[in-house]
């Protein structure tokens, strides 16, 4: 029976552990804090988005870096897999907007007892308050781990899912990417990604808590469009949030801000034509009307106050003195408002890090180390990120899975 060690007792870990010790390894999961899971108590706003019911293909669409690498463990454990492990341990799921997969209790907290149910019945050896200071190797092959108390465990593989850098309150602290490092291995610098966006620009920022529903965002960088998508954003103190921007914010936050343009189109129903018509028709509805009012007509009032300002109109003027130069200056401000942004949130407030272990250094089918017999490595340590909506925690759910598996089979490697 091979003996393995899983570092971490995130999503990543816990589904290593179950997936380990089905495969008939003797495994022992090591979690410093004082609980499992705690990075999932937060996820979907302390509801848990555990996956996407989605199929392969819409959910590659979604991972944004080394979509490629995922083919195996998507392979290996599809959402509709994750979501029948759920179910058999105890946490029925439900499926909402967008494919989003929550607990049917809408508690995060259930989806890790599911895996703590699993892994008392599979026997796993739990072991909370156990921080790892170094991982051991001996010729290229790994022996075991070192506690922070000096304690030595020896194993046959070493599966690291300590998570990237993200929610530092939750142990997330990248001590897997210094080990990994220490061993040989190339790490790609940490970066927030599905993160808030800051701006200097105080139209932006005098916006603060105005949300927007409904409206597409469009990235470009030069003539090139990154990423384009219909939904809502909201603008904060510091710039600008919510799901669109979030999910722009992967596509960014390893380029320059003043290389990339993001517009927003605040009518996304209406072509230039229909636009124009619209407003031509509220004029002659209201001629007299102040135009600042007849603005209200067509945005919330903060935003209605900002499109005059930024359009070079004055909200006191009758609508009826509108040119049709001030008209086309609007409808093209509408269709296309741009938020200068200067670049992007900490890392802390990240939800996901961009960067971590080159996926060139890990087999994909097992993720084992290429450069370190015995090592493995699962989760937000790798490379690899993808857009909000489940599919981050399924990516630490699958590679997980398929190195708790493909470790379990490794015969006798301790000296």
């Amino acid at each position: 029976m091979n003996e393995v060690i899983i570092i971490g007792g995130g999503a990543a870990g816990l589904m290593a552990a179950v997936s380990a010790a089905q495969s008939g390894a003797k495994v022992t999961l090591l979690e410093r804090n004082e609980k499992l899971g705690k990075k999932i108590y937060i996820t979907g706003k302390g509801r848990c988005n555990a996956t996407n019911a989605c199929d392969a293909q819409a959910f590659m669409k979604n991972v944004v870096k080394n979509p490629r690498f995922l083919f195996s463990a998507l392979n290996a454990l599809a959402p509709s897999d994750l979501m029948q492990f759920l179910e058999d341990n105890g946490c029925p799921v439900v499926v909402e907007r967008g494919d989003r997969v929550f607990p049917e209790s809408q508690k995060a907290s259930d989806v890790t007892r599911a895996f703590e149910k699993a892994l008392r019945r599979l026997n796993v050896n739990v072991r909370l308050h156990s921080r790892v200071m170094s991982i051991d190797a001996r010729d290229g092959q790994v022996t075991g781990v070192t506690l922070e108390n000096g304690t030595k465990m020896t194993a046959d593989a070493v599966i690291v899912c300590t998570g990237g850098q993200s929610y530092v309150s939750t142990g997330s602290t990248g001590d897997g990417w210094k080990w990994l490092s220490s061993l040989g291995h190339t790490v790609f610098p940490p970066l927030p990604s599905l993160v808030g966006l800051t701006s200097d620009e105080k139209w932006v920022c005098d916006l603060q808590g105005l949300s927007l529903k409904n409206v597409r965002l469009t990235l470009t960088r030069g003539k090139k469009k990154l990423y384009t998508e219909l939904g809502e954003m909201l603008f904060t103190h510091f710039g600008v949030s919510g799901p669109l921007i979030l999910s722009t914010s992967a596509y960014i936050t390893e380029l320059a801000p003043e290389d990339v343009t993001i517009a927003i189109d605040l009518k996304p129903g209406l072509n230039a034509q229909q636009l124009d018509a619209r407003i031509q028709r509220d004029i002659a509805e209201s001629p007299k009307k102040q135009l600042g009012n007849l603005l209200c007509g067509l945005f919330p009032a903060r935003l209605a106050e900002t499109m005059a300002q930024l359009c070079q109109l004055d909200p006191t003027r009758a609508a009826n003195t509108l040119t049709r130069e001030e008209r086309a200056r609007l409808v093209e401000k509408t269709q296309s408002l741009i938020i200068p942004v200067s670049g992007t949130r900490s890392l802390n407030e990240a939800i996901v890090t961009r960067g971590g272990v080159s996926v060139k250094e890990i087999d994909p089918s097992t993720m084992e180390s290429r450069l370190v017999k015995g090592l493995y490595v699962a989760g937000e340590l790798l490379d690899v990120d993808a857009l909000t909506g489940g599919f981050n925690l399924h990516i630490a759910f699958s590679t997980g899975f398929v190195a708790g598996r493909e470790a379990a089979g490794r015969q006798g490697l301790r000296p």
